[in-house]
């Protein structure tokens, strides 16, 4: 244990937020710094728990008591073995997950749970600017070649585990960078991109080979994966949900992953203004997940005139309710950076309806509020009005893998959830092909995503060699703790 006494005498405390005002001129990150002191403290909260239900809140298995421990002793070189252990992506998982963990820690159950996250960012960062982050190339290669289609979290963690174990890996990507969501569907005010760079550059010193604007099954005919020993598919789940109603088709309404890559090709520099900028406009994001709310914190800094943010569920209760008990991960309201930054939240409403303009452009959508009754969400009478809007961003999640071109060609079968199929080892239904995160998995967090890389790596290099030696954090049946 770190500090006896750490979680009775220290509150738990996380880094301010940059006023809204300044924030909202730039693109940066959202956090103040946190001074090394508090941060021990924060890090000497945690109770070196008996069972600690962090690990199984975790799908890495994270070693969250020890670099707990090293942190608050300050044996940063220590911590960030102790994390690289396990997590081959700490700044990604230490700015973007949601932290599964947190809300299963066991000081949680009668008191503000440890705050790990703040904990694993900062063993990170520190751990990159001291130089400690080097490249781990191979100490032999094993001739086998694979290629690794996608370039999301779970295809990088496939990739550079793969490419330690000493095969020749290539990673293709069908955008102009690699990265996947992680470098255009993620605002850069969530994670800065140079985050993603100094790792690619670690991947890229190790021999990890990436190719850009490879878009396999369109650009590159699937049969030249044949060159390969074995693949991994690593696309995600970019098949994206639509509402087909009346009013469809006008103009001004777009799927979120249409609207936030231009809008992090701007933030990056890459081009001047987005196609679907929100300035001076009302601006109606039909979704109240992580995707929607990256939609409200992206319309903020482009200058839209009024966000409003809709969700068809009822307003979460402020803390746990009985059918969430500890350490699930509780359905509990919570407030976003970008929700702080302004915009209104409206529950329990549905849209029936997008109203359009003399030029057929959307000008409203018509609204009805909804209770659930038996599992359907039926219409309140009286309770339809108009909503102004010019820009309407649907972020209704995502209901599986692309089936057109890479998939349909390969001829690898699907689940019946429309993900592709694995057995155990995460190999598909043909011989050398496995696959990884969202498109095996469907629609999950970056921490599951990274899970699944890694044990696919483990499935990838048995096939290949026959040995048992990298990590297999998870099973392709695993689940979150419910």
């Amino acid at each position: 244990m770190a500090d006896p006494k750490g979680f009775l005498t220290t509150t738990r405390e996380e880094p301010k937020r940059r006023p809204v005002d300044l924030r909202l001129m730039d693109w940066r990150e959202v956090y103040e710094d946190f001074a090394t002191t508090k941060l021990q403290k924060q890090a000497g909260r945690c109770m070196d728990c008996g069972i600690p239900f962090c690990h199984q809140g975790c799908p890495l298995g994270n070693l969250i008591p020890e670099w707990n421990t090293l942190t608050w002793r300050e044996d940063w070189q220590q911590a960030i073995e102790r994390l690289h252990a396990t997590n081959n992506f700490p700044e990604f998982t230490g700015t973007l997950c949601p932290a599964p963990c947190e809300t299963a820690c066991v000081l949680g159950i009668n008191d503000d749970p440890v705050t790990i996250k703040r904990v694993e960012i900062s063993i990170i960062d520190r751990a990159f600017d001291e130089g400690w982050v080097t490249p781990q190339p191979p100490v032999a290669l094993t001739g086998k070649k694979v290629a690794v289609v996608g370039s999301g979290p779970s295809g990088l963690a496939a990739a550079q585990q793969l490419t330690r174990a000493g095969h020749s890996v290539v990673v293709l990507e069908r955008a102009d960078k690699i990265g996947g969501l992680l470098r255009y569907g993620i605002p850069e005010f969530k994670m800065e991109k140079s985050r993603l760079d100094r790792r690619l550059d670690q991947m890229r010193a190790e021999g990890t080979e990436f190719r850009t604007s490879v878009n396999v099954g369109v650009d590159l005919p699937v049969s030249e994966l044949s060159a390969y020993d074995a693949v991994v598919l690593a696309g995600g789940a970019t098949d994206w949900r639509d509402l087909p109603i009346p009013g469809r088709d006008l103009a001004g309404i777009h799927q979120a992953m249409e609207f936030l890559p231009p809008a992090n090709r701007v933030a990056s520099g890459e081009l001047d203004v987005s196609p679907f900028d929100a300035k001076g406009l009302d601006v109606v994001v039909i979704g109240g997940g992580d995707t929607g709310a990256d939609c409200v914190g992206t319309s903020h800094r482009q200058g839209a005139r009024s966000v409003t943010q809709l969700e068809i569920m009822p307003k979460p209760p402020e803390a746990r309710s009985d059918a969430h008990p500890w350490p699930t991960y509780p359905m509990i309201y919570r407030v976003s950076s970008a929700h702080e930054e302004g915009g209104e939240r409206l529950y329990a409403v549905n849209t029936q309806e997008f109203l359009g303009d003399a030029d057929g452009r959307v000008r409203a959508l018509k609204l009805v509020e909804v209770r659930n009754e038996g599992g359907k969400f039926v219409p309140v009478p009286g309770s339809e009005r108009e909503l102004p809007a010019q820009l309407v961003l649907l972020a209704m999640g995502f209901l599986g893998p692309q089936k057109q071109g890479l998939l349909e060609e390969l001829g690898v079968e699907l689940d019946a959830r429309g993900n592709v199929a694995r057995d155990k080892a995460f190999k598909t239904s043909l011989d050398n092909v496995f696959v990884a995160g969202d498109m095996g998995r469907g629609q999950s967090l970056i921490v599951w995503a990274i899970a699944e890389g890694r044990s696919a790596a483990a499935g990838v290099d048995a096939y290949l060699t026959g040995r048992d030696v990298l990590p297999r954090p998870i099973a392709p049946t695993d689940r979150p703790i419910a």
